[in-house]
């Protein structure tokens, strides 16, 4: 058989099972998500065994280390996957909800009334915890999904897909409800998006590479997770120990996720009090600095090493520890950087100045504008809707990080005691 006609009947298979998933109740899919968690539990020690494999590969490849964080589970992990399954069994059913309620004209009785989407695949690169998190998010959401995680977590990914899909069985959820394409050839995706009308809507969760050859090439309706070139903005009018400790945690406290914050803006008005601690404190946590000409000045005081910022600098999702620093002349510059540079991913500005933080919240077009806040928070469990499928960066048909809601269509049902239309 052919690479495509198994994929074709991997999504065959999904289509099979999503049409009895829509028909189970929300206590029988939160049943099923309870057997999940028990069986990532009981199966973590071979879990991790196969994840073990898939990281000494990919140091052996010269995997950097921020993929490599992204690569690994242990112990704790793991459980934290299960944990999350168990979060989203205590949210409310998604499905069957009442949107809209009227009676028309005519007498006839229209609801409008939430339903799955149908079949999911979710694409994606080393981060083995997202095959948990979409298996669960799809099933409490009653789609069926198609799970294809990138060659680096091989291993991880198989090991885990197989542990939900026959607990998920066990439970009494349909066969083919959690599917994994295994296959490490990149042929298998292609392959995958070509598949309009077996799979319903395909998510992208990777590098800029991966998303735009998904937008591009897919004949499936895509939701686009974005890259994040996230800014801090410091206003002249801040509280600079809140804003040192906000763009430290932004920046340091996990260099590979797509919530991080890449640069820094500072107010002129306030570098001279802001950059010199600062600049030091990324230096302590061995942070490459990429410097505009002000910023420069100020570490050289310090006699610390940075590198002249470029052009490219502005653009770039380092996922790593490096931070570009840009003085600016107020607000405007500053809302005008971000939307030129920026990934309309998460954005944040720290100002005591009302109407300052009113114009960039307000200006700015991102999925999630903070003030006074880390964008660290930009996370499906941090926004209270459990484990998170994605961050969208577009805006058809949904925004930030999303999970059970957007995996959701509706359709209209009409009743009615024998109306005909003239």
């Amino acid at each position: 058989m052919s690479l495509e006609n198994e994929v074709r009947a991997l999504a065959e298979r999904a289509r099979k099972a999503s049409v009895g998933l829509a028909q189970t109740t929300g206590e029988e899919r939160d049943a099923a998500l309870d057997a999940m968690a028990g069986a990532l539990r009981a199966h973590a020690s071979a879990i991790v065994e196969a994840n073990a494999a898939d990281m000494a590969a990919a140091r052996e490849a010269g995997t950097s280390a921020a993929l490599l964080d992204r690569l690994m589970l242990d112990e704790g992990r793991v459980e934290a996957m299960a944990a999350a399954l168990e979060d989203l069994r205590a949210l409310p059913d998604p499905l069957g909800r009442a949107l809209e309620e009227r009676t028309l004209y005519n007498g006839l009785e229209l609801s409008r009334v939430s339903v799955p989407l149908g079949v999911v695949a979710v694409v994606y690169e080393a981060r083995p915890n997202v095959t948990a998190d979409a298996a669960g998010i799809c099933l409490k959401s009653g789609n069926a999904c198609i799970l294809r995680g990138g060659s680096l977590a091989a291993r991880s990914n198989a090991a885990i897909a197989e542990v939900l899909h026959a607990a998920a069985v066990a439970a009494g959820m349909p066969e083919g409800c959690v599917t994994a394409i295994t296959t490490t050839d990149r042929a298998a995706t292609d392959a995958l998006m070509q598949l309009h009308g077996l799979v319903d809507v395909l998510i992208p969760r990777g590098g800029a590479g991966l998303i735009r050859h998904c937008v591009e090439c897919s004949k499936v309706p895509v939701i686009e997770t974005g890259t994040g070139n996230c800014h801090v903005y410091v206003h002249a009018s801040a509280d600079l120990g809140k804003a040192r400790d906000i763009l430290l945690n932004a920046k340091c406290r996990r260099y590979g996720v797509c919530n991080a914050a890449e640069t820094l803006l500072v107010d002129e008005e306030a570098a001279d009090a802001f950059l010199p601690e600062t600049l030091a404190a990324l230096g302590e946590r061995g942070v490459t600095v990429h410097a505009d000409e002000r910023a420069q000045r100020a570490a050289a005081d310090l006699g610390l090493e940075v590198l002249p910022a470029t052009e490219e600098d502005w653009a770039t999702e380092y996922l790593g520890p490096h931070l570009a620093v840009r003085c600016v002349a107020g607000v405007d510059e500053a809302i005008e950087h971000v939307n030129r540079y920026g990934t309309r991913h998460s954005e944040a500005i720290v100002a005591q100045d009302a109407e300052a933080v009113e114009a960039f919240v307000n200006r700015v077009d991102a999925a999630a504008v903070y003030a006074n806040a880390s964008t660290a928070f930009t996370d499906g469990g941090q926004f209270g809707l459990g484990a998170e499928i994605g961050i969208s960066t577009q805006k058809l048909h949904v925004r930030g990080p999303f999970a059970l809601e957007a995996l959701t269509s509706s359709k209209y049902v009409v009743r009615g005691d024998g109306q005909v239309r003239a």
